[in-house]
């Protein structure tokens, strides 16, 4: 493969909602362009793009995937993000690694919610983006549909730059509005021709709304316009780049990828509209990993070399494969790299390009390139590699955060420690893959996206680490607390022939506020317990209170009063006194009518109004306490809501299905509250029997 300099390369994310034809568009550039020397199916599990069993398996793509298109002497980068929500970590991973996006929307399905993010993701990164309309040539096709939904959903300044020649099983062409000629499809290639007369009248209407479109974006051409003179082929090319450039303009094109019908458009439109590496504005990082000063960042071979890594795989027999963008400066095969945001050296040995599950070696890549090496021993996603010279960390990517969570388990005890080193794995593959321990239930958590990411986990944890896993809904951290006063004695006696044990203490129990925890207070007069053995009274009482007195639970904001107690001479110790503090608390903390307490987590739903009184209503049915609402732009509403967290386990898959997937929420701990007391009692009887299950 020749090299290719920045001005020369297009980087693309190619986006969109879930079986929108992403991947088989991308088979099919690749493949049309000459670089890829099979067709691939995603029916039959050999696309170029879905390359792991997983996505082989489940027919449609999980990681982003790289594949290489070379067209009028020009490198496209293709970068095939996956369309469902559960896996927007790897699409924003290959929308941060392009320059532009190339948004499919389904003919068949129109504007669906995956298609909405990734293009609203896409304008916040003021990213240029293209409409491509799919699989025309399939049953219900509609191009107007389609064009209306994306002017209504996402933008009123999309403009067709071809419009098709029928529809369905009819799709045999299209009209450039650029070349004003129309272009015939066919199983041997394509034929030019000119506009059909039946068509001369839509052909009009379109080319006059595209010619209105760019000349608004430009004062000398609409002035030109207006007076009637003609606005040259290049000139519309040209003002339609930079209006893309500035998010003024978005260009609409069609095909049927599958039969490689307007492929070869969507190329050459690619080249002539997307802006090159070389063109992007420059970045901003910092200087070392401490971050004293900002740097900027541009895109030329004779800059310092700065790369940025976007993706790690890892693969049996190889290990992990780094994908990375290079942002500036050219980098050598076998060259030594730094690795500002962990303080260590690399090497890039064999340096390589991704022409989907193959790699191919090179010699050398330059600014604005995407390469890819094995084996990198401390380098994981979002890293920025740079020199020890010009040491350079670019800010981490902004990955969705993770919205169920599961408790997860070995299938087998023997296999733990395989689980931990597997879990850990996936998440230097996968950071959107969370882990944590919770130490008041001695639970491994783990945490994704959704369901359906939790279970393509699973599934790679079998094929990679040899684990066989199953998840459940994580046990509730519930704790324990009292509503009133009451004291009483521990008193430990205990002889056995010999040295005897002997403890006694009187205590006061009394609530306390909340957040206080556990106060100890040494109210001991008169010497009748030794000093030394009051602090083994607390370290008593500390130990009870972990254990609760009604469901095994910690209690908590309660006040201890040490207030009398005796001791003997010879048999009393500080086990005794420890014991007598432990029979102690047991004894009083049932009298000073304990309760349950449930932790609250605070959602903040963000929704369309269509289905705000779903959502309400969906929230009182979880005991939701609705705090406010207020208007969240245009037609969409967010709503703060205090939820017990033992009702929001799988309340993500939940809002998924009442929204349609258009609402999204983020929560986060906001204190613990007293159960009500049939719920309480549930949580009560369900201990009681697993205590008697594991006696």
């Amino acid at each position: 493969m020749r090299e290719y300099d920045a001005r020369a390369i297009r980087n693309v994310a190619v986006v969109g909602h879930g079986a929108s034809g992403k991947t088989t568009l991308v088979d099919s550039l690749a493949f049309i362009s000459g670089s890829s020397r099979r067709r691939g199916s995603v029916k039959e599990g050999t696309a170029l793009t879905d390359a792991t069993p997983e996505e082989i398996e489940r027919g449609y793509s999980i990681n982003v995937g790289c594949a290489i298109a070379e067209w009028m002497d020009t490198k496209l980068n293709l970068l095939d993000a996956p369309g469902y929500a559960d896996f927007a970590g790897d699409a924003i991973a290959g929308l941060a690694a392009a320059d532009g996006a190339l948004v499919a929307v389904s003919a068949t399905s129109g504007v669906e919610v995956g298609t909405e993010r990734m293009f609203h993701e896409a304008i916040e990164r003021r990213d240029p983006v293209l409409f491509v309309v799919t699989m025309m040539d399939k049953e219900h096709a509609s191009f107007d549909k389609a064009y209306a939904a994306i002017r209504e959903t996402l933008t009123p300044n999309v403009i067709p730059v071809e419009i098709p020649l029928g529809e369905g099983a009819g799709f045999r062409g299209a009209i450039n509005l650029f070349s004003k000629r129309a272009c015939l499809y066919g199983a041997k290639g394509s034929s030019d021709i000119d506009i059909p007369a039946e068509e001369r009248e839509r052909f009009e209407r379109y080319h006059k709304e595209m010619l209105e479109t760019i000349a608004s974006t430009d004062d000398s051409l609409l002035e030109r316009y207006l007076d009637g003179g003609e606005i040259t082929r290049d000139e519309e090319v040209a003002a339609m780049k930079e209006g893309m450039k500035k998010g003024q303009l978005f260009p609409l094109f069609c095909c049927a990828a599958e039969r490689d019908f307007g492929t070869e458009t969507v190329l050459t439109r690619l080249v002539e509209l997307m802006p090159s590496a070389y063109e992007m504005e420059e970045l901003h990082g910092f200087h070392g990993a401490e971050g004293e000063r900002e740097v900027e960042i541009h895109p030329e071979d004779g800059a310092p070399f700065v790369a940025q890594v976007f993706k790690t795989l890892s693969e049996p027999h190889v290990g992990d494969i780094s994908f990375f963008r290079i942002l500036s400066g050219t980098v050598e095969n076998g060259s030594e790299v730094f690795n500002a945001s962990r303080g260590a050296a690399e090497k890039l040995g064999h340096l390589s390009v991704a022409q989907g599950r193959e790699r191919m070696e090179v010699q050398r890549l330059h600014a604005g390139d995407v390469g890819c090496v094995a084996k990198l021993r401390n380098t994981h996603t979002g890293d920025t590699l740079s020199t020890r010279e010009h040491p350079v960390r670019l800010p981490s990517m902004r990955l969705p955060e993770p919205l169920v969570t599961f408790a997860i388990h070995a299938a087998s005890r023997t296999d733990d420690e395989k689980l931990q080193a597997g879990l850990h794995r996936l998440h230097d593959e996968d950071p959107t893959l969370e882990l944590s321990y919770n130490p008041e239930t001695h639970e491994t958590l783990v945490s994704g996206l959704g369901e359906r990411h939790l279970d393509v986990a699973l599934a790679k944890l079998r094929r990679k680490a040899g684990v066989a896993a199953t998840l459940g809904a994580p046990k509730i951290a519930y704790r324990e607390t009292i509503r009133a006063r009451a004291e009483g004695q521990g008193r430990h006696k205990k002889q056995t022939g010999g040295r005897g044990q002997f403890g006694d203490c009187w205590v006061r129990i009394a609530p306390a506020q909340r957040g206080d925890g556990v106060v100890f207070e040494d109210r001991i007069t008169g010497g009748v317990i030794p000093s030394k053995f009051i602090p083994a009274v607390e370290k008593g009482i500390n130990e009870a209170a972990t254990r609760g007195v009604l469901a095994g639970y910690p209690m908590v904001d309660f006040r201890v009063e040490l207030f009398d107690g005796s001791y003997h001479s010879v048999d009393s110790n500080e086990m005794s006194f420890k014991m007598a503090g432990i029979l102690a608390f047991k004894e009083v903390a049932k009298k000073c009518r304990p309760v349950l307490l449930e932790p609250l987590d605070e959602l903040e739903i963000e929704t369309p109004d269509d289905y705000l009184g779903d959502v309400l209503g969906d929230l009182s049915s979880r005991r939701g306490q609705v705090l406010g609402t207020e208007p969240a732009g245009a037609k969409r509403t967010r709503v703060r809501a205090t939820v017990p967290e033992s009702e929001i386990h799988l309340y993500a898959t939940q809002l998924q299905s009442l929204t349609h997937g258009r609402a999204k929420f983020t929560r986060r701990f906001k204190q613990y509250e007293e159960v009500p007391g049939e719920v309480a009692q549930r949580v009560i009887a369900q201990h009681a029997e697993e205590k008697e299950a594991t006696a």
